[in-house]
């Protein structure tokens, strides 16, 4: 009997880039297959000719994130509906445990969100949320022309999301 224990190598989240508009099924597929999976998802308000109706869509287009170990990755694209696994300098990109809990956060309080470009953001300091629906959350604080604003970035996707919040709402990270 030995006393040793193996090394457990530990699992990570990582991105799984999706065919257009098929981020609903490689969930569910990913779910069945016994993987644990996330899938942002926010609120939108469509209209149509006749009447308006409350949709779920991804947050993040094109993206379901699962937790898995380095070696797992390999069996996830024969799922129907994958494309790949977003990499950074030729290995698969870890998406941070942060992130994905700044994302869970979001989809609890989608209503409140929208996305803005990349390329309007300036550097920030980082803030976190200390009182309301978004208590938790760790992001990077704008301020723009009477706005309080703070910045949710995915680094491994550059993607953000913008939520204007009451500066009373909000503390600075030392």
């Amino acid at each position: 009997m030995s006393l040793i224990t193996p090394i457990q190598k530990p699992t990570n989240w990582f991105a799984i880039y999706t065919k257009s508009r098929s981020e609903k099924k490689v969930f569910e597929r990913l779910n069945d297959a016994g993987y644990e999976s996330f899938l942002p998802l926010t609120t939108e308000v469509r209209q149509w000719s006749d009447r308006k109706k409350k949709v779920k869509s991804p947050l993040i287009k094109s993206y379901v994130f699962v937790k898995v170990k380095k070696k797992g990755l390999v069996p996830i694209y024969n799922i129907p509906g994958v494309v790949t696994v977003l990499k950074h300098l030729g290995e698969p990109a870890i998406v941070k445990e942060v992130e994905i809990n700044n994302l869970k956060i979001l989809t609890n309080n989608s209503e409140a969100t929208k996305i803005v470009a990349a390329i309007s953001l300036k550097s920030g300091k980082p803030v976190q949320v200390v009182y309301g629906p978004f208590e938790g959350l760790i992001a990077i604080y704008l301020s723009n022309s009477g706005k309080h604003r703070v910045i949710v970035k995915v680094e491994a996707l550059n993607s953000f999301t913008e939520i204007t919040l009451p500066l009373s709402h909000i503390k600075k990270i030392a």
